[in-house]
């Protein structure tokens, strides 16, 4: 979806259309922006931007705090269309989704007509705009749907692939960012062509293991299958930064957002989980994960206490910026088929309820007008 959060909101309040407007935290606090509108990336506004900052880009901006269930909500509206389609659909985020559509022709024609459908089923019954990519793999499918943002439509076909991929910069490759570019660029590559031509064994010099994983998929190459919801064995979102973060309040803030689309996706397939996992990466790439179990199957509430107690354990160990982040969830159950404790169901009971009212509030006036407190429990 092109600029998500910000989409829906020009959408819901059409004279903000044609105006820069920025979704996320207040920039009189301490928030960051969680998406911008193309009018207000024109500033250079981004996500992950502190919120101040984007403030002095464009003192003009309009700020709306997130709405994530709300968002949420939307989303759902999307996944009922790609299920039109086809039931194989992977979920990256709220706004993104992998669709695998080898099984649809007989009913819907090629892949490109199906990708044509979705987009204007998308623009007449949801007042938003997707840009689509199709492709034989994820990852240049991926690619595809970015290169002509926004109301972007690219057909990548089969054996087309290195021309595709040949003339884009090296930083179209997921996982090369700022610091890697650099890197990159002292080694005089610009596009992916001239990566490459590399030799697997000097991208392995640089980046470890992760080198031989750029060198794959500069050569176009990536079997990773779809993998619809129910199928999952775990669910996991995670985001990488423009630039590269430090402050812990703002790493909560983005991990808390991933949180909710997963607990989000948990609650859509009736789902809970007993083992949480947040992964780091840094900004020279080196890559941490950290677990923990649980002693039965949790709420999204659970999930966060987790998740925010496992980054800040990272964190006050390591003081190197972060690129990226993300939560992971697994050892997936049926609640209907997990065994509750006799004297923790009307806990469980309580904090279903309180989330459906928080929900519906924070729906109608926005993500700041009710927020948990830093000691939900007590």
């Amino acid at each position: 979806m092109d600029a998500f959060y910000a989409s829906v909101e020009e959408r819901e309040n059409t004279s903000l259309l044609g105006r820069p407007v920025v979704v996320g935290g207040s920039p009189e606090g301490r928030g960051v922006v969680a998406a911008a509108n193309y009018e207000a990336r024109k500033y250079g506004i981004h996500s992950a931007m502190p919120a101040a900052v984007a403030k002095r880009l464009c003192p003009n901006a309009i700020f709306l705090p997130t709405r994530i269930s709300f968002y949420s909500r939307v989303s759902d509206e999307l996944r009922l269309i790609f299920g039109r389609y086809t039931p194989v659909v992977e979920p990256l985020s709220l706004d993104e989704a992998f669709l695998d559509v080898t099984s649809s022709g007989r009913l819907f024609g090629h892949p490109a007509e199906i990708g044509k459908c979705i987009k204007r089923d998308i623009a007449s019954e949801l007042g938003l705009i997707a840009s689509v990519g199709v492709a034989p793999s994820k990852f240049i499918a991926k690619l595809a749907s970015d290169v002509e943002k926004p109301d972007g439509f690219v057909v990548v076909y089969p054996g087309e692939e290195q021309t595709f991929l040949d003339p884009l910069p090296v930083g179209c490759i997921w996982g090369i960012g700022r610091s890697s570019g650099e890197v990159f660029e002292r080694l005089g590559v610009k596009t992916i062509k001239g990566l490459r031509g590399l030799r697997p064994e000097i991208l392995k010099s640089h980046f470890g293991r992760h080198g031989d994983h750029l060198w794959e998929l500069a050569h176009g190459r990536d079997n990773r299958k779809v993998i619809a919801d129910h199928e999952a064995k775990s669910i996991s979102h995670e985001t990488t930064f423009v630039k590269d973060l430090k402050n812990e309040t703002e790493l909560r803030a983005w991990l808390l957002d991933l949180t909710e689309q997963v607990g989000r996706r948990l609650r859509r397939l009736r789902l809970g989980a007993d083992t949480v996992q947040v992964k780091i990466r840094f900004g020279d790439f080196q890559t941490i994960t950290r677990a923990r179990s649980l002693p039965k199957q949790t709420h999204a509430l659970d999930l966060w206490e987790v998740a925010a107690d496992l980054l800040h354990g990272c964190i006050v160990r390591d003081s190197r910026p972060v690129r990226l982040v993300g939560i992971g969830v697994s050892g997936l159950q049926k609640l209907d088929s997990i065994q509750g404790d006799l004297f923790d169901h009307k806990s469980q009971l309580k904090q279903s309820q309180l989330d459906s009212v928080v929900d519906s509030i924070v729906d109608r006036f926005g993500r700041n007008a009710l927020r948990r407190g830093s000691n939900p429990r007590s």
